[in-house]
């Protein structure tokens, strides 16, 4: 089996698993009892706040343990949101192509009053700077900009979009959910106040996170019942998932700029395999993208058709974003870079870890072009468009 499909989860590293067996074993205490027991637990708790700070650049108190990267995302939303209210602040800048755990968020703050401005993205995949900064008005409470897509891999101008937020005095939120772990990240340099990630993404486990909240951005929990995470989040902290996410989290630091250069030159002979493929295209920015993220768009097949034939040939893939793969609609970030309904539906998406090699890469291209020229010998969108009945796009 060949699995390229680790933007929606990553396996679980030896590292990690290990952190977590420990601590299981060892240390599986209440972290909020008083005794030395479950103090224990707390020193383990302490240490992986102060392990995920160090990594970003943060302080171990602006970190706040979560379920995950939608936990996060929907905290820092509604925490920026409410400060803004206090201030008279009611509008809210973002994207058309975020995570949905962003844009229903966004929904439901428009739902209770608040005004929200969705950028446009361009073909390239990337947020215009200049554009965040047209768009911020006196009563701007937030921008939240994802990191890097989900779905297309491209990186944003971050530190940018930070800088001009930091002088305007507005708040700036990014969902970093892909991009920790792969990318580096220093959040005071970049100007972020707040920020969002998930384990499962960066070979930790699932169902636990961390929110970054800058000092002096006060968080307001969406769980109530406890003072746990200094009255940020109550419920008993997940101790053994939090110590594994730290680990996980570490262990890719230490290798991050090699690994990186590693899976890119992968990504890069992926891309130039499957781009023979009459009538393809990549979606995004070739160069500004995620180390391990290929996105392309065929024209002329159904990407749930491929997927299902790629499986199998024991390859795993997908055609966008794990969260929405039970839809039948077009995915909202192709149709935000501008590509038509037709093609979007064809989309494929490949993301590599440091575990594929490049005798997989080739598999993968063979088996890709075998297959779409499969679905397309008996598909009559693809008879049309060959008999020149309707214009290619691609």
């Amino acid at each position: 089996m060949i699995y390229a499909d680790s933007a929606a989860t990553t396996r679980m590293s030896e590292t990690a698993l290990a952190a977590m067996i420990d601590c299981i074993r060892s240390d599986s205490g209440n972290p909020s009892s008083l005794y030395a027991y479950g103090q224990r637990a707390k020193e383990r708790l302490e240490q992986a706040r102060a392990d995920i700070a160090a990594v970003i650049g943060a302080k171990p108190r602006e970190i706040t343990f979560t379920s995950g990267g939608s936990e996060a995302d929907n905290q820092a939303l509604r925490s920026a949101a409410i400060l803004g209210l206090r201030q008279g602040k009611k509008h809210i800048v973002s994207t058309a192509f975020e995570h949905h755990a962003v844009l229903h968020t966004l929904k439901r703050l428009e739902q209770e009053g608040f005004e929200v401005t969705l950028l446009d993205v361009h073909e390239d995949g990337l947020v215009r700077p200049e554009e965040v900064e047209k768009a911020l008005r006196p009563d701007t409470c937030l921008v939240s900009v994802m990191y890097a897509n989900n779905e297309i891999g491209t990186i944003q101008p971050i530190a940018e979009i930070g800088r001009i937020c930091r002088a305007h005095g507005v708040r700036f939120h990014t969902d970093a959910v892909q991009a920790v772990g792969h990318l580096p990240i220093d959040v005071a340099a970049e100007n972020i106040d707040l920020l969002s990630a998930s384990a499962h993404k960066f070979h930790g486990p699932k169902g636990v996170g961390f929110l970054y909240a800058r000092q002096g951005t006060p968080l307001t929990p969406l769980i109530e019942g406890g003072a746990q995470e200094n009255g940020r989040r109550a419920g008993t902290e997940n101790t053994p998932g939090i110590v594994a996410m730290a680990a996980a989290l570490k262990e890719r630091a230490a290798s991050l700029a090699e690994d990186a250069a590693a899976v890119t030159a992968l990504r890069d002979r992926l891309i130039a395999g499957l781009e023979t493929i009459p009538h393809g295209a990549l979606n995004g920015d070739r160069v500004k993208r995620l180390p391990g993220n290929v996105s392309f768009c065929f024209e002329g097949i159904e990407g749930e058709s491929l997927l299902l034939l790629l499986d199998q040939k024991g390859i795993c893939a997908s055609s966008g974003s794990a969260c929405t793969s039970g839809s039948l609609d077009p995915s909202h970030v192709l149709l935000a870079i501008g590509r038509v309904h037709d093609v979007a539906h064809g989309s494929l998406r490949l993301t590599l870890d440091t575990d594929i090699t490049e005798a997989d890469v080739d598999t993968m291209i063979s088996a890709v072009s075998e297959t779409v020229a499969y679905l397309r010998s008996f598909s009559p969108v693809w008879r049309d468009l060959r008999e020149g009945r309707i214009p290619h796009i691609l």
